[in-house]
């Protein structure tokens, strides 16, 4: 028996064995964590190794956080775009001044946000890091309003935060249209939220990294090295957020500009999101559904590739016109599944590929993985090269449950729960074994789990759903 046989063999014993608690022991497990992790005023993904606030975690966690208390949910959102710069941009840190410097790196002291970005709108009173994190955020706002619409008319939440997501969305369809094409390039891997991806191998090359010994890697005190970015990799992450500090983070200068289709498709939703919220605060959303229509037509032109039946990054600064397609399979390319104007062709062939030998979904793996099973660089443990994260596979069980595959849906959502119960609500973990992989107790894990137990949800022609019964607690 192969590697594989008997690794799914392995797990079909351990499923057939598991006694799932009821609905309300995970709830209230799974709200400790959010507990835990709470700060007064926002949630840390990690106690330990991510003590400070982060972007697309604080919208993801938003989401969850509404089925505990929408009260708490708008006010994770809130926190975060306090600490928006003025050109726009949502920072993908907003540091805490009471941990101390070597708890993280790269620290406070290294972005210098408050003088190198001064130029672009910095805020003076919090530091931040300078770059950003995918656009989750309307969708989560749109959705904490749907927990508890009463509070959050009265409370004004969505006519306070609409002008700063707008502003967030015009940054990056024009600061960061570097590819002319009307989507949005990320310019470091950290900006995708999939840092360590393959994907990032060849436009990274062009990178002469920073040497090792000239900085403090904080995350090897706590995750495990196999686990964690290489030296090498991180010492190219380092180089390419030095530039972009010392040029004062002015977008469009740097050897590294990707466009990603989880990136996009995720401001696509969220496009659609501030569409619904438009509407709620009196005016007319046909534009920004129809700018969300024009985005999707661009992805497809752009990233989708037939012959391989998904959508893959493109970088900017390759050769040819436009840029080349980078040919790594990665859950991102499966992303845009979550899109509500997507042909059916194509998600068609999106869940034909998410359940083919490179993904496995369904039969070699439970949760789908983050690398191409595959793929020369799959590593099942290593950060973003090939571990399964609860937050894609969160994205790819609405996109399924949207274009109709309810049955594949029903399936996944029964994995996540399982997996995140069985994990300690891991960071990520391996897609064979479902092997707790980085930290326990993580923030979005948590809150996606109690977003699945409490909200089933059903997905309206615009990829937003609405919220049937009432909220929890």
């Amino acid at each position: 028996m192969d590697r594989t046989a008997q690794l799914t063999a392995r797990r079909a014993d351990r499923d057939i064995a598991y006694d799932p608690p009821p609905d309300d022991a995970l709830h209230l497990r799974a709200a400790g964590v959010l507990e835990a992790n709470w700060t007064g005023a926002s949630t840390v993904p990690s106690r330990s190794l991510y003590p400070h606030q982060w972007s697309w975690d604080s919208a993801f966690i938003a989401i969850g956080l509404r089925h505990v208390s929408p009260l708490r949910a708008q006010t994770e959102l809130e926190t975060l775009l306090d600490a928006q710069w003025g050109d726009g941009r949502i920072p993908h840190i907003v540091f805490n001044p009471s941990v101390p410097l070597d708890a993280y790196f790269p620290s406070p002291d290294f972005w210098r946000s408050s003088t190198a970005g001064q130029s672009a709108g910095a805020p003076r009173t919090v530091q931040t890091s300078g770059i950003v994190q995918p656009p989750v955020h309307a969708l989560a706002a749109w959705l904490v309003h749907c927990a508890d619409p009463g509070l959050s008319r009265a409370r004004g939440f969505l006519a306070r935060t609409y002008p700063r997501l707008a502003a967030w969305h015009r940054y990056l369809l024009h600061r960061r249209d570097l590819g002319g094409a009307g989507l949005a390039s990320v310019v470091h891997p950290w900006e995708q939220g999939m840092d360590n991806s393959p994907c990032w191998d060849a436009p990274l090359s062009r990178v002469t990294p920073t040497p090792a010994r000239s900085f403090r890697r904080a995350d090897l005190a706590h995750g495990a090295p196999e686990d964690r970015p290489t030296d090498l990799d991180y010492g190219r992450y380092v180089r390419l957020a030095t530039d972009y500090r010392d040029g004062g983070y002015a977008d469009g200068t740097g050897d590294f500009a990707v466009e990603d289709p989880a990136f996009n498709a995720l401001l696509i939703a969220s496009e659609h999101a501030l569409a619904r919220i438009a509407q709620e605060l009196g005016a007319t959303g046909t534009a920004r559904h129809a700018r969300a229509e024009r985005l999707t037509a661009a992805l497809i032109a752009r990233m989708w590739d037939p012959a391989e039946g998904m959508f893959f990054c493109r970088d900017v600064r390759g050769d040819g016109p436009g840029g080349e397609l980078i040919p790594e399979r990665s859950v991102s390319g499966l992303i845009p599944l979550l899109l509500p104007k997507l042909p059916r062709d194509i998600a068609t062939t999106l869940v034909r590929t998410m359940s083919g030998p490179h993904f496995g979904l369904g039969g070699t793996t439970r949760l789908v993985p983050s690398y191409d099973l595959l793929g020369e660089a799959f590593e099942p443990h290593r950060y973003w090269r090939g571990p399964a994260w609860f937050n894609t596979s969160w994205l790819l069980e609405r996109g399924l449950r949207l274009h109709g595959e309810r049955g594949r849906a029903d399936a996944l959502r029964r994995a996540i729960l399982h997996t995140a119960d069985a994990s300690g609500f891991a960071e990520y973990v391996n897609p064979y074994t479902v092997e707790a992989c980085g930290a326990t107790n993580f923030g979005w894990t948590a809150a996606l789990t109690l977003d699945l137990l409490h909200d089933h949800p059903s997905w309206d022609t615009n990829g937003i759903k609405e919220l049937k019964g009432g909220n929890r607690g």
